[in-house]
């Protein structure tokens, strides 16, 4: 059996990842592969929690187009969370996978509320938690969330699953001659306004020392790997 180099892990997926190709709604040819590679992660001993974004539904304030109030709008993405959230939890346990959904915003009748205490013990008991709706609050990201959830729990690492394999020093899509980092501090990503997270979740990570590896989901073994402490991506820390 492998060895896990991370004993406890906080996994950010987008939403739009989850979407695939169709580019909205959810793509079980997608979520099947990435809950089988969680699987594995939690049968060689690595606690897995996760916390989902939902722009493959609602974007909150980019989707609300200056037409909605902005809590309003961001209240409406964090239900978008709790949608995804749940498809995930629900091909987990297909799968055999003992998980648990806490949500920020009470929804008692679908999933429990979150509480920093009762998390850690699922952790501890090799449950997989999905915290939904982000941090409860509007004006912050799902990967403000991430941090937030990852400092919280006492995760050793972010794993930051996205649509590009890594942090660039320009968008790769745009040009062929962009260059891949395999490693850069915090500080770097702040001066060099590199977009790896929002600012606030880039700082909150490194004011608790919480490293963040940058990898594309695109193939699901990289979560795998990752666990497993292989080089892939980007590595962010202090």
């Amino acid at each position: 059996m492998d060895t896990p180099k991370y004993k406890r892990v906080l996994i950010k997926i987008s939403g739009e990842a989850l979407a695939g190709d169709k580019k909205f709604g959810l793509n079980f040819d997608v979520i099947g592969p990435v809950c089988d590679v969680i699987q594995r992660c939690v049968e060689i001993g690595t606690q897995v929690g996760i916390v989902v974004g939902g722009g493959n539904f609602w974007r909150g304030v980019k989707d609300g187009g200056g037409k909605m109030e902005r809590s309003r709008a961001d209240h409406m993405g964090m239900l978008a969370t709790t949608i995804n959230s749940l498809a995930l939890a629900d091909a987990l346990e297909q799968r055999g996978v003992d998980v648990r959904v806490q949500t920020a915003i009470e929804m008692r009748q679908i999933a429990e509320p979150y509480i920093r205490s009762k998390a850690t013990r699922h952790l501890e008991k090799g449950r997989v938690v999905i915290f939904g709706c982000g941090t409860g609050n509007p004006y912050f990201s799902t990967d403000t969330a991430a941090a937030l959830r990852a400092a919280e729990i006492n995760a050793d690492i972010i794993l930051l699953a996205k649509n590009i394999d890594g942090v660039y020093d320009s968008d790769p899509a745009i040009n062929p001659d962009a260059k891949k980092y395999d490693q850069l501090s915090y500080m770097d990503v702040l001066k060099e306004r590199l977009g790896v997270m929002d600012t606030t979740a880039t700082s909150l990570s490194m004011d608790n020392s919480i490293p963040v590896l940058v990898f594309a989901l695109k193939d699901p073994e990289n979560i795998y790997r990752a666990v497993l402490g292989e080089d892939i991506g980007t590595l962010v820390k202090v």
